[in-house]
């Protein structure tokens, strides 16, 4: 059987690292999408504070499965 999928566009943010902004992303999709089966990072940018980063923000691709 083919697969069809369908591609959306998030940007997951978080004060620890890249790593985590990923993770947040997908977690936070995985609340209201079914089937989700990869990502892609288009994207890495953050903010700046005082201190260094204050925040990294990461611009995903997230594809998943269309139901029949």
């Amino acid at each position: 059987m083919e697969k069809v999928y369908k591609k959306v566009e998030l940007v997951g943010s978080s004060p620890e690292s890249i790593e985590a902004a990923i993770q947040e992303a997908l977690r936070r999709a995985a609340k209201t999408l079914r089937h989700l089966d990869w990502f892609e990072v288009q994207e890495v940018r953050g903010l700046i504070g005082e201190n260094g980063v204050k925040e990294y923000q990461v611009v995903l691709k997230v594809g998943f499965r269309l139901e029949e």
